[in-house]
């Protein structure tokens, strides 16, 4: 029952538009399925740890926010140092699982658009089962993507990526213990 509050909470936060986002039409399906494949290649490349692949996705800058997993404040960083704080944490000896889907698009103007999608996310790491550890070797989460895009002359690229966790269990440890 707390996850079905959780889900109707964020439901009921989440504007119409994000719901069921913008028609697909003739003029828009090649931006949409575009913007959904760097989505989820974006969630690939980093399970592959293929870090150049995964900041080729991004603007120079960024605006993230995922304070609902690490605390702090939104913040504008460089695309770099989004990329350098992943593969710092998924190291080889960390596994990683990123799934998404109910993919939805709003178009904010000419070149501009924001993907709205469920994720769940998937960390292993062995050394989280040793008991000094926290006895267990995964970590997953649940929640919402924000993903903002604009039309570059390279393409669509994210300048802006939020993630707002509605659920997660596992082992903190795995989650915040950077990989070696």
């Amino acid at each position: 029952m707390k996850h079905l509050a959780v889900a109707a909470n964020l439901l009921l936060a989440t504007p119409v538009a994000a719901q069921s986002g913008d028609p697909i039409t003739a003029e828009n399906a090649v931006d949409v399925v575009e913007m959904i494949r760097i989505a989820d290649a974006i969630d690939a490349a980093v399970d592959a740890k293929a870090w150049p692949l995964a900041r080729s996705f991004f603007t120079e800058t960024i605006e993230v926010d995922f304070t609902s997993l690490t605390g702090g404040e939104p913040a504008t960083i460089p695309a770099d140092a989004l990329i350098d704080g992943w593969s710092g944490n998924l190291t080889a000896e960390k596994t990683s699982f990123h799934l998404r889907g109910n993919h939805r698009v709003v178009f904010d103007g000419a070149g501009e658009a924001t993907l709205y999608s469920h994720g769940y996310a998937w960390n292993r790491m062995e050394r989280g089962a040793a008991e000094e550890n926290g006895g267990d070797p995964l970590w997953e989460v649940w929640g919402t993507y924000e993903h903002g895009f604009i039309r570059t002359e390279d393409g669509w690229q994210v300048d802006a990526m939020s993630f707002f966790a509605t659920a997660q269990r596992g082992n903190d440890f795995v989650r915040d213990t950077p990989g070696s």
